[in-house]
């Protein structure tokens, strides 16, 4: 219950990197690394450990050419191509992530998780800064393990017996540009897919609530009218201040975020100057409510 919740405590003494939390709840620097060299499987470990714990980090002050943002991302397991943007560089796997000075519309500028109306989506995203504005352009995240966790245990019971039908048409309705980029400026297919509502962590095996309002069309049990105050309260609930943190970016910084785990939303308040990002994104597989074993 919410009024039982207390910030986790940092669990694990790192021996390679240096972590230091930025929020009670979710978010951390991670310090001591160059992630532009090929690191060895004991660092990488540690990197995945700091993202487990603290669900989204980041790294400031690294020189990351796209081939390299690739190589790095890789570790953490197979890229997948930003559906309807193209790659980088020879690259298929790292897009631009790009706002001009004369656009008013941000890229998935709304509270969610990415692309959760693929059938596999992915397990995280790691996006670098190549150009900010003088100010603003900040992101938050929200962590979506606590979102579950401090529901009711009924609601928890409720919502485990619940399927999401999720689309990406619904991104249509934010006016973000998420959905609407594409070479020939032809609006791209929706994609649809259907998510349990709460999922399970493959690696540390914690619940999180899955539902987000970038791509949550309703719950495939319910009807639409059924659906919309439970998920007006499930928004409002996820992105509670006390679950969340907010990055101010740098040049040169990348972040890493655990999309099964957390939500994100890029804050749009810079408009007249161009915001340019490089984005890579991991695979995931398909969420499920019962942990696979390995």
């Amino acid at each position: 219950m919410l009024s039982d919740w207390e910030p986790p405590k940092s669990f694990r003494a790192y021996q390679h990197i240096k972590v230091k939390r930025v929020a009670g709840s979710i978010g951390a620097e991670v310090s001591g690394v160059n992630v532009a060299e090929d690191l060895p499987d004991a660092v990488i470990d540690e990197i995945t450990a700091a993202l487990d714990e603290n669900h989204v980090i980041m790294f400031r002050d690294q020189d990351l050419p796209p081939k390299r943002q690739a190589a790095f991302a890789s570790r953490f397991g197979p890229l997948i191509p930003y559906p309807m943007v193209k790659g980088l560089d020879g690259t298929d796997e790292v897009v631009p992530v790009i706002k001009n000075p004369g656009e008013r519309v941000n890229f998935g500028g709304i509270w969610h998780a990415d692309t959760t109306y693929l059938q596999e989506p992915p397990m995280g995203a790691l996006l670098y800064a190549v150009e900010l504005p003088p100010y603003g352009g900040d992101t938050l995240f929200a962590n979506m393990h606590l979102a579950y966790e401090t529901l009711s245990p009924t609601l928890q019971g409720f919502l485990e017996s619940l399927t999401l039908i999720q689309n990406s048409a619904k991104a249509e309705v934010t006016r973000t540009r998420e959905d609407r980029v594409k070479d020939d400026g032809t609006k791209p297919k929706a994609l649809v897919a259907e998510h349990p509502a709460v999922i399970t962590h493959p690696r540390t095996g914690r619940k999180a609530l899955y539902v987000n309002a970038g791509h949550t069309e309703r719950f495939k049990e319910l009807t639409m009218e059924e659906s919309e105050p439970l998920l007006k309260f499930l928004y409002a609930h996820q992105t509670r201040p006390e679950f969340t943190c907010r990055f101010t970016w740098t040049p040169g910084s990348l972040i890493f975020w655990d999309n099964y785990a957390s939500q994100h939303n890029p804050i749009n308040d810079y408009h007249g100057f161009k915001r340019v990002m490089h984005r890579v994104t991991v695979a995931g597989g398909r969420p499920s409510l019962v942990q696979v074993a390995e």
